[in-house]
């Protein structure tokens, strides 16, 4: 893992499994020292390493399969690598749903750890 990230990583990750109608689970991380309620911890740390791509926006211009993966939602917010991030994901295209897939274990499939 690199420097800049163990020292300037704490998240909060905010899923709604059913939509945004429905319940939603929350958890923390932070990453040097590892720590925050996820239950993989270690490997959203080691995973958050290289995934900086991820929290960019799906180019305007991108090609997506026309899938829907799930009604699932999610947010994360607080500091990555130094940087203050807000990050919305859904599984409502084949460019979502693979951006989702690559930030696992942080954004579970099914909103539970």
């Amino acid at each position: 893992m690199s420097l800049l990230a163990t020292a300037a990583t704490a998240l909060t990750i905010v899923v709604w499994p059913q939509g945004l109608d429905g319940p939603s689970h929350r958890w923390t991380l932070r990453c040097g020292p590892t720590g925050g309620t996820l239950p993989a911890r270690a490997a959203a740390c080691r995973k958050l390493d290289s995934f900086a791509a991820g929290f960019r926006p799906i180019p305007k211009d991108a090609v997506c399969t026309d899938i829907y993966g799930g009604p699932q939602v999610a947010r994360i917010t607080g500091r990555y690598q130094g940087r203050r991030i807000w990050v919305r994901f859904a599984r409502r295209n084949g460019c979502e749903i693979a951006r989702w897939d690559r930030l696992r274990p942080l954004l579970p499939r099914g909103g539970a750890a």
